[in-house]
C-alpha cells in the first residue's frame, strides 16, 4: 500500500511563467507598444535639418559648412592643437573664456603649452552638422565629432551681428 499525501491545492511546476496579457500603452509615459502597421508619415526633405523659418537652402549649406569649419576650429583649440587666438574674431567674450579655460585645462592635465603644436594623438573630426534657424539671423547646431573610436555631441547656437556669425554658445557633452 503506498501512502499519499492530499495537497490543499494544486502543484504547479517551479520556473513557468504564466502568461500576462499586454496593455495597448505601459508606463507612465504612455508609449504604444503595440506594432505600427502603416508607414511613418513624410518628414520632407532628408537631411535638410529643422526648418523654424523658411531658409534658402544655399543659405542653409553655407552656415552649416561655416558651423562645422568653427567646430573642428574649437575642438583642435580645445584638444591644445591650435591657439585659442584664432577663434576670437567670431567668439563672443563668454564663450572665448569658456574656450580658453578648457584648453588650459587639457593642457595642464597633459603637460604641454596649448595652441603651441599638435599634441592630440587622434585628430577630432566633425562628421555632421544639423542646423535649426531660429531666425534668420539665429541658428542653432547639434554637431557630431569624433575623436578615433569616440564621439562627442556639441550644441552651439550662432546668431549674426553686423553681417558676421558670432558663437554665442557652445555646450560639450
Amino acid at each position: 500500500m503506498t501512502d499519499t499525501v492530499a495537497t490543499p491545492f494544486p502543484l504547479r511546476p517551479t520556473g513557468v511563467r504564466l502568461p500576462v496579457p499586454v496593455a495597448a500603452t505601459q508606463g507612465t509615459l504612455a508609449l504604444a507598444i503595440l506594432p505600427r502597421h502603416e508607414p511613418p508619415p513624410p518628414a520632407g526633405d532628408a537631411g535638410a535639418g529643422s526648418v523654424v523659418v523658411p531658409i534658402d537652402q544655399r543659405q542653409r549649406r553655407a552656415v552649416e559648412e561655416w558651423a562645422r569649419r568653427y567646430v573642428q576650429a574649437a575642438v583642435e583649440i580645445v584638444g591644445g592643437d591650435r591657439p585659442a587666438s584664432q577663434l576670437l574674431r567670431w567668439t563672443t567674450p563668454e564663450v572665448y573664456a569658456d574656450l580658453r579655460r578648457r584648453a588650459l585645462l587639457v593642457a595642464r592635465a597633459g603637460g604641454h603649452q596649448p595652441g603651441l603644436a599638435r599634441v592630440q594623438p587622434v585628430r577630432p573630426r566633425v562628421l555632421s552638422v544639423h542646423a535649426c534657424f531660429l531666425s534668420t539671423d539665429v541658428v542653432e547646431a547639434a554637431v557630431h565629432v569624433r575623436y578615433g573610436e569616440r564621439s562627442r555631441a556639441l550644441a552651439t547656437r550662432f546668431e549674426r551681428v553686423r553681417q558676421r556669425w558670432l558663437c554665442s554658445a557652445l555646450d560639450y557633452s
